[in-house]
């Protein structure tokens, strides 16, 4: 179990999709609005987490096709996001930004797991070897190991929040707001590209 954690925290601490828009999400619009995006990540996650333990999950590494389909929703959706954040900061300093909505929000960390055929590949290739055959029900042993890894998944994701929000007042203000936001959407744009290339 102790070693699953483990095996659960280098994957979210290492760098993706995630992780790169939580952080973007929470410069541009604010602490509540990146935990809002969190607890759709964690939705999305345990979603595909319960498909892959119902041996659903499988259809999307042994299907091209659907495989294909749900990585390149995945990269339009992403650079759709930066493309709004570019537009959000070209906007008139005179005009309000609108607020979006905690549910749009957490939509959006929804979609973006949803549409993330690697989180279905981790579940099918990493997770079924901390599996043991002599505990009882591999269901149960499943479910288990899903509900460990969107917690131990949400904790960095919050910390990643957090963080950004901290450092949110030196980044995001002022002046520089405009160029910030710009530079915001550029690094949402070259997640999508890395992502896009990450899951060729």
């Amino acid at each position: 179990m102790l070693a699953f954690v483990v095996m659960s925290f280098i994957v979210e601490v290492t760098p993706g999709p995630n992780m790169g828009t939580l952080a973007a999400l929470t410069l541009e619009r604010g602490r509540n609005a990146g935990l809002a995006a969190v607890a759709g990540v964690a939705l999305g996650l345990a979603i595909v987490g319960v498909l892959a333990a119902m041996g659903l999950a499988a259809a999307i590494s042994e299907v091209p096709a659907l495989y294909q389909t749900l990585r390149w929703g995945g990269v339009l959706y992403l650079l759709y996001l930066a493309y709004d954040a570019w537009r959000d900061a070209g906007a008139s300093a005179d005009v309000a930004r609108q607020p979006e909505s905690a549910p749009s929000l957490f939509l959006r960390g929804l979609v973006i797991n949803l549409l993330n055929p690697k989180a279905a590949v981790f579940y099918i290739a990493i997770l079924p070897t901390f599996i043991d055959l002599a505990q009882g029900s591999l269901l149960a042993q499943n479910l288990k190991l899903v509900a460990i890894y969107v917690a131990v998944a949400t904790i960095v994701h919050c910390t990643i929040v957090l963080l950004a929000a901290w450092l949110r007042p030196f980044l995001v203000s002022g002046a520089v707001e405009k160029i910030a936001r710009r530079l915001l959407a550029v690094v949402m744009a070259l997640i999508a590209l890395w992502f896009a290339w990450h899951t060729r």
